[in-house]
């Protein structure tokens, strides 16, 4: 027999023994297998293979990474995916945006980190907004700088920084784009 109470608690009476469940509408589906969405990747290009069209980047910890180029991938500094071989040389620090595909690795996005390609800066996060797109930073000198996400970063990058306490220190990468600061990825510091 069931019997619903006024504080959305289900009592449950079975064979004498009585059982009180909440139920909750707020529950989580189980988690789905696989990944969704891209993930990055931040290191150094050990070795490019144009022929193949692919990318060896070596993280900081001494990983490998190869991931496939595709004439969709996006290279920030240069004007196409070809174009990414003459501009992303051996020892080129890059970001690496990517989907996996039976285990192999496409890039989706690849950012260069230099002069002619995404700048870095570090501050302290006091706001993230995915829904605005936004990304508030305190800076050493104690100025504020509040940087655009790309629709890429505002969906799929630095989740933890939104579960962690408003003062977890970031490096973000990002470039001038009509006149603003877009941030193409941003990590804790610390964090590899």
């Amino acid at each position: 027999m069931l019997r619903r109470c006024s504080t959305s608690l289900l009592i449950v009476v079975s064979a004498g023994l009585v059982m009180l469940a909440r139920p909750s509408a707020a529950q989580q589906p189980p988690p789905i297998p696989g990944v969704t969405g891209t993930l990055a990747l931040e290191g150094t290009v050990d070795k490019t293979y144009a022929g193949a069209s692919a990318i060896a980047v070596k993280t900081a910890n001494g990983v490998k990474h190869l991931f496939h180029v595709s004439n969709r991938t996006v290279v920030h500094g240069a004007s196409n995916a070809e174009a990414a071989f003459k501009g992303v040389t051996v020892g080129s620090r890059v970001v690496v945006h990517y989907a996996m595909n039976g285990g192999v690795k496409t890039a989706v996005e690849v950012d260069h980190i230099a002069a002619d390609g995404l700048h870095e800066m570090k501050g302290v996060v006091t706001r993230v907004d995915r829904g605005a797109k936004q990304l508030s930073l305190k800076l050493a000198d104690g100025s504020t700088e509040t940087l655009q996400l790309s629709e890429r970063v505002a969906k799929d990058v630095g989740k933890d920084i939104d579960r962690a306490a408003d003062d977890a220190t970031v490096v973000v990468y990002y470039s001038e784009e009509a006149g603003g600061k877009v941030a193409h990825y941003f990590r804790k510091v610390g964090a590899d």
